[in-house]
């Protein structure tokens, strides 16, 4: 498999990369997965805030946040959640644990500082004052159900999402032409925030922002939240209701149900088709 292999030698030069190289490479990932992710939610707001148009705001905001792993393909960066796939690197014995596990630290790292930074910016820059305060009010809106959530629904919902986004990188590099790597993109990650499910990285952006738009009352008024759950709107919760389940399950998605399914799926197939010589076919058509 072609991809397989492709994958395989990505790992190597990611986890390869010297660590400030890293740094800065994961924190621009960060920045265009929050661009993505106040881009997307500023398209829908208006769509969102309405049962009636619930679905379709989805929709459009999933059309948007597409750009954000783009950005990531094209343009160049790190994504802890895309490099979930670096697991296929350590089953050819190409990268060991230890490097893919440090790898992935910094990743976070990163990708949470350049989260952080652009939520600031939204918050400094006056656009949640958008449609007198509705967007900081879906703002704050989006962050208190996702620190809502069970712990098991985010783990879940995480897995779910990881699966896809690890599709959409996977396929991409099946693809030799911008313009291939940006349609496959596009709509597997617009099936993912369609959907609903839980990403790691964007909610970085989405929970933070949404921690400092409620300190704004005429943003909190318009998020008609109950009190409760602004209250629940925290770092800790955050942290522990959000971030862990989430990693967690995005961990699991991404490695699992497509690294390790896709390479398990050749191990396999090499088994079953020895050649006259009894060395394994290797099946590189994908």
């Amino acid at each position: 498999m072609e991809i397989l292999e492709y994958t395989s030698n990505a790992g190597i030069i990611k986890t390869q990369r010297k660590i400030f190289s890293m740094l800065i490479l994961s924190f621009l990932g960060g920045v265009y997965i929050a661009f993505a992710s106040e881009g997307s939610t500023m398209a829908a707001y208006n769509l969102l805030a309405n049962a009636d148009t619930y679905g379709l705001g989805k929709v459009l905001a999933g059309a948007v946040f597409g750009t954000g792993l783009m950005l990531i393909v094209l343009a160049g960066g790190e994504l802890f959640t895309g490099n979930s796939l670096i697991i296929v690197s350590v089953l050819d014995r190409k990268v060991r644990v230890r490097a893919m596990l440090l790898n992935w630290l910094l990743v976070y790292i990163g990708n949470f500082l350049g989260s952080l930074c652009i939520a600031v910016m939204m918050y400094k820059s006056g656009l949640f004052n958008s449609s007198n305060g509705l967007l900081g009010g879906m703002t704050i809106k989006i962050a208190s159900y996702k620190t809502a959530l069970p712990f098991h629904s985010a783990f879940f919902l995480g897995i779910m999402c990881n699966w896809l986004v690890c599709l959409a990188v996977w396929v991409s590099y099946g693809t030799a032409d911008t313009a291939g790597k940006a349609l496959t993109i596009f709509f597997i990650i617009c099936l993912f925030i369609t959907s609903g499910f839980e990403h790691s990285i964007a909610n970085m952006y989405y929970i933070t922002a949404g921690i400092f738009a409620k300190q704004n009352p005429q943003w909190l008024a318009m998020s008609q939240v109950p009190a409760d759950q602004i209250a629940d709107l925290n770092w800790l919760n955050f942290t522990v209701k959000n971030l862990v389940p989430v990693t967690l399950g995005n961990i699991i998605g991404g490695s699992c149900m497509v690294g390790v399914l896709y390479w398990l799926s050749r191990e396999f197939q090499n088994k079953r088709n020895p050649d006259k010589n009894g060395s394994q076919i290797i099946n590189d058509r994908v």
